[in-house]
């Protein structure tokens, strides 16, 4: 039409010819699919890995932390924990990358290594209640620590690493004023010295129960069990509160740590029932421990509520001591109301179930002296010990009698350190997944061996390197003990299958000291979420959650392909109209108008 003069905008009133109404329809659909398409590929700010991915990054993480820390990397985070205990004080420098930007995830908080990819530590002795009597030698005290950590973290970042001094068992022994004296020297004198972040709440004296809660979140958190976006694991179902509501998230694992002094347990109790007495909720009061390690208070996915109960005087050596005084004591009535001698020299020993078969030993207590020889009779050893279990006096708290916050032994589970471990593996060699059954067997077997057999063994290296003499003398004991405790004061079934003995995770020793750290630092978070919020405010109309859905991809793609294919098919049919219209024109032009050169000539 428009090569015979005709324009196409004379045909539009016939729908021949797409208008600017038509077209502009088209072009916003497709400019509207395209927008879509734009925004859905946006990265995201945050995202799942797959599962499969998840276990690499971990696995990388865990040799990452085996490696010297780069303190080039200007990213990096520090913080500094100062354990200050009853023998010693020992200084960790911790350190980590910006957060990921997912609220619900902690901080990736890992010890600092030096260039020989050491742990960066350092310990003192003796312990800061030395300076209970001279308050203002507190700052001096701790100097070389904090040079040591002042010397490690980079200077460019001293005014922004948090200094926490955390004090246990030997200044909880120190009266109130001397802790308070010694606790306003650090506050007063340590930010002179040096440029850390610290203030009057980062010096205190924690509980047993604070240190046995940091001890759960660290061995939790170095186990992923605070990554809840991993499936593969165990869940266990937790109730929130007293709101009625429930969630489904990892299990963690309860913790059993039994040193010479002391026996520690601690472990997440998922439903806040089972108090069936006033006495028992008085009691699950202050042992149990309820806490959010999510940076926003309103995430309940990191609300987490642990039983911490700590018995002095249960630990493997202390128990000794108290078996020797019952042994001591019941010989001696014994021998009065029977007329014997007993013990009372080498030719007439007392024969001790919990000593190797043919050990000579003695007991003195004051005056008192008793002969001793191992008879090598685990299961009488396990029976004597029962009493023990009560505790040795009104003051002690008794095991069997302890408020235990209820455990699901069908899914739960657990770790045993120190003595658990010693125990296992140092003579036994059965460290690592405890079965009862194989270990009773095993405690028989060795306690029924001649002094002189195991001695030989011993020289002979068949044992861990970390056994000696002490070890071999008491293992008899500390076996029946440590089942007594296990089985009955704790009433793990004999068939119990999720009990791990252990000295290390992922080759690594962790300190309750890390649980501090990712305890006290973790609202850091909220500011770099706060940081990047308003960084990316000027695109947040391009971060509609539901844009971040992967099948809006291909459904965008598919827009845009139907209005092409719309606007084509349109094209199309205009064309097959303007054909037909043109014929028709042609005819009626070639009737009214006269050619060109023809009619009549004035």
């Amino acid at each position: 039409a428009r090569r015979i003069g005709v324009s196409c905008l004379s045909w539009r009133s016939a729908g021949l010819c797409p208008g600017p109404r038509q077209r502009s329809a088209a072009l916003g659909l497709t400019l509207l699919a395209l927008l879509l398409l734009l925004a859905a590929s946006v990265p995201r700010r945050w995202s799942a890995p797959p599962r499969a991915a998840r276990r690499d990054e971990r696995y990388l993480a865990r040799v990452e932390e085996l490696t010297a820390t780069d303190t080039e990397d200007s990213a990096l985070n520090y913080g500094v924990v100062v354990d200050c205990g009853s023998s010693g004080s020992r200084v960790f420098v911790y350190f980590w990358p910006p957060h990921n930007g997912n609220p619900h995830d902690l901080l990736d908080i890992k010890q600092m290594r030096d260039r020989s990819s050491r742990p960066v530590v350092k310990k003192i002795k003796p312990g800061i209640s030395v300076t209970a009597a001279a308050p203002e030698q507190a700052t001096p005290y701790l100097r070389p620590l904090l040079r040591f950590a002042a010397a490690h973290v980079p200077a460019r970042k001293h005014k922004e690493t948090p200094l926490y001094i955390l004090c246990t068992a030997g200044m909880r022994l120190l009266p109130e004023r001397q802790q308070a004296a010694i606790l306003e020297d650090l506050v007063r004198n340590v930010p002179v010295e040096f440029d850390f972040l610290f203030s009057k709440s980062h010096a205190e004296v924690i509980s047993g129960k604070q240190e046995g809660v940091y001890a759960w979140i660290g061995i939790n958190f170095v186990l992923g069990r605070f990554d809840h976006e991993d499936e593969e694991d165990a869940v266990v179902t937790v109730a929130l509160g007293d709101q009625g509501k429930s969630l489904v998230r990892k299990r963690t694992v309860g913790i059993l740590d039994m040193g010479g002094a002391s026996l520690q347990i601690a472990y997440e109790v998922p439903d806040s029932g089972g108090i069936s007495s006033p006495q028992q909720e008085e009691a699950a009061k202050s042992l149990l421990a309820e806490f959010n390690l999510g940076c926003d208070v309103q995430h309940t996915g990191h609300m987490y509520r642990v039983y911490v109960n700590t018995f002095l005087g249960f630990g493997g050596n202390f128990a000794r001591q108290r078996y020797e005084e019952l042994v001591l004591n019941q010989t001696y009535v014994h021998n009065r109301l029977h007329s014997q001698q007993t013990g009372l020299s080498p030719k007439m020993p007392f024969l001790d179930p919990c000593l190797p078969m043919g050990l000579e030993d003695t007991l003195t207590r004051g005056s008192q002296t008793l002969y001793l020889r191992g008879r090598g009779d685990w299961q009488a050893c396990v029976k004597l010990l029962q009493p023990l279990l009560e505790g040795s006096n009104s003051s002690q708290a008794s095991l069997v009698g302890a408020y235990k916050a209820p455990i699901d032994f069908s899914n739960s589970e657990f770790y045993g350190f120190s003595e658990f471990f010693y125990c296992t593996e140092d003579v036994l060699r059965l460290g690592g997944q405890y079965n009862a059954p194989t270990f009773t067997s095993a405690a028989q077997e060795y306690c029924r061996q001649r002094w002189e057999v195991l001695t030989q063994r011993f020289h002979g290296g068949l044992y861990s390197a970390h056994a000696d003499e002490h070890r071999l003398k008491y293992q008899c004991f500390k076996s029946a003990w440590m089942y007594q405790v296990l089985h009955e004061g704790f009433q793990f079934p004999l068939d119990y299958p999720s009990l791990r003995t252990a000295q290390l995770v992922y080759d690594r020793e962790v300190q309750w000291t890390l649980g501090a750290i990712l305890y006290k630092t973790r609202f850091l978070p909220l500011r770099d979420l706060r940081q990047e919020s308003i960084r990316q405010a000027h695109a947040s109309w391009l971060r509609l959650s539901f844009v971040y859905n992967h099948y809006l991809f291909f459904a965008c793609i598919l827009v845009v392909a139907l209005a092409i294919v719309l606007y084509l098919l349109r094209l199309r049919r205009i064309h097959r109209r303007q054909l037909r219209s043109a014929q028709h024109t042609l005819l009626w032009l070639d009737k009214v108008v006269v050619p060109l050169g023809q009619g009549t000539v004035p």
